[in-house]
């Protein structure tokens, strides 16, 4: 028979699948000898069938019954007794912690009998009827819904007729005053009594947490946090101790080490006579922890005694909860404390040199986000600054520059040295110039993963997508924001994509010392910064223990040399379609309105030797490492005008009696080029097959490229990719195109051209045969973002803004499939692929190139495959060598057990 409920003794730390982290701990403090007030834990099991049924188990209430008898035998107390009540809390406790998110109830077992008693055993009738006004007030606003302002007003109402300010200012009076408004209240807006019955009480409080788990604000939480929304959470039901007795009892917060910089040091917040929730509510002033040592010394010994007891317990920063009952400690919970990235990479390696830990178990114990994170420069938090909108965070960091409305004059501002913000509706390929010139990128429209987002996080550019709060006139040069104010062309604005949030004016930035040691600039041996010498050290032995290799996903050379300098081992993708925009666009434009195979050649002709210098920068700035080059992926169209734009042109001119000779050519290319679903279309190898010798002339300007620079001394490693394959005979065609130039080339130059020849492995038909791709492909590349596309049926520029919020909030998703790697879906074909794969080709290189391969928990589960490498932006590559060592080392700690 299944377990539903354990007292604090048969607990412990380790079951917080279970007990939920509070209910674990609280169990781990009892075994510890810590003064913890006894209780009991209702499992996550019982919330799951709750949840899962509408109703608690069969087993529940009795169970529950004999835990609650034998809580009342060791307090020698029944609950809610009229003479000398047994009072408990009931508190919500889920396995990943979630502060605030989730209810508590105090003082359960009060009503207008034992109200009388506590009084009498307290010796403060004071204590007893703001013990009670306090039940009420949470019951009503937790258990019965009621909107929490109404109590909060009936509380400042009696302040004002007091003349106070101050709670502490309310008499018995007063306060007998206020239970009877909050009872009226509880009539009024829950049209029902308040129930004075003590289990009644305690039992719709933990329907109430349990019910809570799905709160919207829980469920955002988890969706920020990544918290699976199946897991439930435990109730703690535990006998009361009062921190509101008087002045010499009161509640606290400690935190071992200082959780923002990771100091150590003595950090809390202190309050004389009062409950665990006033101090986090900021109703009244708190005192620093320090303060408790005058107030009461014994107390606040042995507080350091226990907080020393729990970091070297459980060999991390804690954060505690404790009362002071007339100068008794008890502790009321403890947990492995949240911290900032800066503090938590400070924190792993002082606990290195206290011998808590090894160098292994810290790097375990920081993440790529929080290296992320330490990584973009930020606003300063001190300084004024006026929000008028807020987006979605789409790619962190701190930007300040003049809104401009359209890219060329982005760039053309950029040219002169002045700072700007790319202002759009959107963004398109178009806007790439504006975009990199730009020091970020604000969107009234789209989401993560829209195609500003993607960029942006590429070039490590900062960017506030999907800000809905603006309305963006583009020929006006302005917008307006619907708080009232209107920004123009020119005028200053502040973006911060770490939270979103879109600022009026300037607002001071302050650089990243991390980026400084990524690029170099500084030295950890003669640094001083703790930080920076915490992160290097943590990432030498992350390098030393991880088995993928890490490569960057680059089209020029200036990324490429970046990526060199954070770390890259080559490059994983370069796409060679970026280099086909700005003034070679003309070129292509002249290649798709060919009408014959000369007209044709001549335009390729002019665009082999630009390409040919685009790969020389780009080999050179990766000599001695392989380059993947992705030979032409996307339409032609998306290389001409947009079809509703060239229509209205060419009618215009038409209207004016000008000639539109080459519109109208443009504008039956565009029409024949038109695809209902581009995505599935014409593009990647289909193009190399249908369109003669564009591929050829990829090839060849690569295959010079290198020859040219193994003239020069250099080493390229070149790996030339297949995108979209779907059938082998596909691959084998392009591949014999290859292998005939790539010889040619070798033969007319003398150099030794070893460059593979392999595909991406985006459309699902290739991953499930791969076994036969292998036959033809020297290497894999996992396009996981056309993958997941393809995978789900999902069109990724349509998805996000039209249900995949709805799907968050159901449960569909814990998060956006194009953020992490959905495992049991197209991570399966991800797996099948490689292992079918290396059964044709034993040996075959495989990697991933998609956005995944920046994404730490993507980046476990490849390693867990047994790809070679991942690929990511420039800017990511510090973060999946970090989670790449924290895989291995998380792998290797597993095979040991």
């Amino acid at each position: 028979m299944t377990k539903y409920v354990y007292d604090f003794t048969e607990g412990n730390r380790d079951l917080k699948d279970l007990l939920g982290g509070k209910g674990a701990n609280l169990s781990e403090m009892t075994n510890l000898g810590l003064p913890v007030p006894p209780g009991f834990v209702i499992t996550t099991e019982a919330c799951k069938v709750y949840l899962e049924t509408g109703d608690e188990p069969n087993e529940l209430r009795e169970e529950v019954s004999a835990h609650l008898d034998a809580l009342e035998r060791e307090m020698g107390r029944a609950l809610g007794q009229p003479d000398d009540p047994l009072l408990v809390s009931v508190r919500s406790g889920a396995k990943f912690s979630m502060p605030g998110m989730m209810e508590t109830v105090l003082n359960i077992g009060l009503n207008d009998e034992s109200v009388q008693g506590l009084a009498k055993q307290a010796g403060s009738e004071r204590f007893a009827w703001d013990s009670y006004r306090r039940l009420i007030q949470m019951f009503g606003k937790t258990v019965l819904d009621i909107d929490g302002e109404h109590f909060e007003d009936a509380i400042d109402e009696a302040k004002k007729r007091k003349g106070s300010t101050d709670d502490l200012d309310l008499d018995e009076h007063d306060l007998r005053t206020l239970v009877d408004t909050f009872k009226g209240l509880v009539r009024e807006h829950a049209g029902r009594e308040f129930p004075t019955e003590p289990r009644e009480q305690m039992d719709l409080a933990v329907k109430a947490v349990f019910n809570s788990w799905n709160a919207p604000r829980a469920i955002l939480y988890r969706r920020q946090e990544r918290i699976p929304a199946d897991l439930g959470t435990a109730v703690n039901i535990c006998s009361m101790v009062f921190g509101n007795l008087g002045m010499d009892s009161g509640t606290g917060v400690a935190f071992t080490r200082d959780p923002g910089s990771g100091q150590q040091g003595i950090y809390g917040d202190y309050l004389q006579n009062a409950q665990g929730e006033d101090v986090v509510a900021g109703i009244r002033n708190t005192l620093p922890l320090q303060d408790l040592e005058r107030l009461d010394k014994p107390a606040y010994d042995q507080l350091l005694e226990i907080m020393a007891t729990l970091e070297n317990h459980y060999r991390d920063l804690c954060d505690i909860e404790f009362t002071i009952e007339r100068n008794k400690l008890w502790m009321l919970q403890t947990r492995v404390g949240k911290r900032t990235a800066g503090a938590a990479f400070r924190i792993a390696c002082q606990l290195i040199d206290q011998g808590l830990i090894d160098l292994d178990e810290a790097v375990t114990r920081v993440t790529g986000d929080q290296l992320a994170q330490l990584m973009f420069p930020r606003f300063d938090d001190t300084a004024d600054k006026k929000q008028i909108a807020k987006g979605m965070n789409a790619s962190p960091g701190a930007a300040v520059g003049k809104a401009v409305f359209d890219s060329d004059r982005a760039e053309e501002m950029a040219s002169r040295g002045e700072h700007v913000i790319l202002v759009r509706r959107e963004t398109t390929p178009d806007d790439l110039n504006g975009m990199i010139a730009a020091q970020g990128i604000l969107t009234s429209r789209g989401g993560k993963t829209s195609h500003a987002a993607v960029v942006a996080r590429g070039m490590g550019k900062t960017c506030v997508c999907g800000a809905e709060e603006l309305e963006v006139d583009l020929k006006g040069r302005s917008f307006k924001a619907r708080s009232g104010e209107t920004v123009n062309e020119g005028d200053v604005i502040s973006i911060d994509g770490t939270s979103g949030a879109v600022f009026l004016g300037e607002v001071p930035v302050t650089p990243s010392p991390v980026v400084q040691y990524f690029e170099g600039e500084l030295d950890p041996a003669d640094e001083s910064d703790e930080l920076v010498q915490a992160v290097h050290r943590l990432m030498t032995r992350a390098d030393e223990a991880r088995r993928l290799k890490v490569r960057a996903n680059s089209d020029n050379p200036e990324d490429s040399q970046r990526a060199r300098r954070f770390g890259a081992q080559g490059i994983g993708l370069c796409r060679t379609e970026h280099m086909f925009l700005g003034d070679r666009r003309q070129h292509v434009e002249r290649l798709i309105l060919a009408e014959t195979d000369d007209e044709r050649q001549a335009a390729l002709d002019t665009l082999e030797p630009l390409q040919r210098e685009d790969f020389v920068g780009i080999f050179d700035a990766m000599d001695g490492l392989p380059v993947t080059v992705r030979l032409l992926d996307p339409p032609l169209h998306e290389f001409l005008p947009d079809l509703t734009d060239l229509s209205v042109k060419v009618a215009l001119a038409e209207e004016r009696g000008e000639d539109a000779a080459r519109e109208h050519k443009l504008l039956d290319a565009v029409r024949r080029l038109h695809e209902a679903n581009p995505m599935l279309g014409l593009r990647g190898v289909r193009l190399g097959l249908v369109v003669p010798g564009l591929f050829g002339m990829q090839v060849r300007a690569i295959a010079e490229a290198a020859a040219q620079l193994k003239a020069d001394g250099k080493d390229p490693k070149v790996e030339i990719m297949v995108p979209l394959v779907g059938a082998v005979q596909e691959l084998e065609m392009i591949r014999d195109e290859a292998r005939e130039i790539l010889a040619e080339v070798q033969e007319r130059t003398g150099a030794d051209l070893d460059a593979l020849v392999g595909t991406m492995i985006e459309v699902p038909r290739a991953a499930l045969t791969a076994g036969q791709i292998a036959e033809a492909a020297e290497f894999f590349s996992f396009g996981t973002n056309d993958l997941t596309q393809m995978g789900w049926g999902f069109s990724r520029d349509d998805v996000e803004a039209a249900f995949f919020s709805r799907y968050l909030d159901l449960g569909i998703f814990g998060v956006s499939p194009f953020e992490s790697l959905d495992r049991e879906g197209i991570g399966r074909m991800v797996r099948i692929a490689t292992e079918e794969g290396r059964k044709t080709r034993p040996g075959l290189k495989v990697g991933v190139c998609g956005e995944h391969g920046g994404d730490p928990e993507s980046v476990h589960f490849f390693h867990e495959v047994g790809l070679d490498y991942v690929s990511c932006s420039p800017f990511r590559i510090p973060v999946a060598r970090l989670e790449a060592g924290r895989a291995a080392l998380a792998a290797s700690e597993s095979d040991s057990r």
